[in-house]
């Protein structure tokens, strides 16, 4: 693979390193006992559908409710203020 870039980088105070002209907004970084750091970009997309196991759960919910399994009613009056 051929490099695109060669800088030396160096820690801020706040343990930052920031990154020249970077692509991508997120990151998955890997850190190796080596002291290797291996940057891989990821692209954040939202999902296009709920999730099977999110609905199983919400149709179970839905069935606790209806046959009455429920808590006791929340007070929230106290955190609304």
């Amino acid at each position: 693979m051929e490099d695109i870039k060669d800088y030396t980088a160096h820690i801020d105070t706040k343990k930052r390193i920031t990154l020249r002209g970077a692509r991508y907004d997120y990151y998955n970084v890997r850190e190796y006992a080596n002291g290797c750091i291996l940057l891989e970009p990821r692209e954040l997309v939202r999902p296009e559908s709920i999730s099977a196991a999110t609905l199983r759960t919400m149709d179970a919910s839905i069935q606790n409710f209806k046959a009455g399994k429920v808590s006791a009613p929340l007070d929230l009056s106290s955190i609304t203020k």
